[in-house]
């Protein structure tokens, strides 16, 4: 009874896969183009460039459950999106570590790194990143400074006129006006945020270093050396210290992940809690981007109304 039961439900499995790899060829014969999108920022970027475009379709391979990609592991989902994709659009900096598997499973896929001549930031030591040619290990949260988040459009316009040549015109007009759109938030957030210049923060992650240097912000400390891992009591204990020594009123979680330490944290130094969001999930509308960028504006702002 147990061997039919688990043979049932590996041919279920496998019928499943086949009709969702021959919808995938089905796409490919139709002469639509799918073009896959590693997460979420890199999702609301390319939705941005190939808007309109025919026979273009955008698709995020993450689960936005997966929020960074730190030590995400490929899904059976995930590989066929893989298999009918036209081309692959990734962050870079290390964001990505299955690569290696990608290419084992499409070594002729057009991969566009969206990062592409962007120098990163060095990350704290323990953040499992790329390395740099001395060994650094990399912050490839890069896509939170409005100027390289533009550059980061710019690489994923020009990788994808280069897969689809025929559209090229229309993939660089629509970075164009995307980038524009761009360049008034940097302004505006940068008008916004201007009175909290040389402000110290603690957030939960390193996410939002390229945040705090586009603004004229010092990440103080940060709670957690993994996303989604807790953190020690030595480390609660010093970001305790670290808050008590610089006066640090305010503490900035992610919506992604629990709040349990910062809450211990704000306990033992009085500090209040706010949420910062690092984009790596939303509504997935083509202006998440700036929606999410300017309501963190607005929080900072509430965080350190006088």
């Amino acid at each position: 009874m147990l061997h039919r039961k688990i043979m049932r439900a590996a041919a279920a499995l496998f019928a499943a896969l086949m009709l969702l790899a021959c919808a995938g060829c089905a796409a490919q014969a139709d002469g639509e183009k799918v073009i896959v999108t590693s997460f979420y920022p890199m999702y609301i970027f390319t939705q941005n460039v190939a808007a309109g475009v025919p026979g273009v379709r955008v698709v995020n391979m993450a689960d936005q459950s997966a929020g960074c990609l730190h030590d995400y592991q490929l899904q059976t989902q995930d590989m066929v999106k893989i298999e009918g994709a036209a081309a692959l659009v990734i962050n870079g900096g290390g964001m990505e570590q299955f690569m290696d598997k990608v290419a084992s499973l499409r070594d002729d896929l057009p991969v566009i790194d969206a990062s592409a001549g962007i120098t990163m930031l060095c990350a704290d030591e323990g953040h499992d990143h790329e390395h740099g040619h001395e060994g650094e290990v990399l912050n490839a949260h890069v896509w939170l400074d409005p100027t390289l988040a533009m550059t980061q459009v710019q690489n994923i316009a020009e990788g994808l006129a280069a897969a689809d040549p025929d559209n090229a015109d229309a993939y660089r007009a629509n970075a164009e006006s995307y980038i524009a759109r761009l360049t008034a938030l940097n302004e505006e957030i940068k008008a916004q945020l201007a009175p909290l210049a040389g402000t110290s923060i603690v957030t939960f992650h390193e996410a939002f270093t390229y945040f705090a240097n586009a603004y004229g912000l010092n990440v103080a400390g940060v709670i957690a050396q993994e996303p989604g891992q807790e953190p020690s009591t030595r480390d609660i204990a010093q970001t305790c210290d670290l808050v008590k020594e610089q006066g640090v009123t305010a503490l900035f979680i992610e919506p992604q992940y629990p709040a349990k330490s910062a809450e211990t944290i704000a306990r033992e130094t009085g500090a209040a809690i706010y949420t910062l969001d690092p984009i790596v999930s939303g509504d997935g509308t083509p202006e998440s981007y700036e929606n999410i960028m300017r309501e963190n504006a607005r929080v900072l702002t509430e965080a350190y109304a006088k």
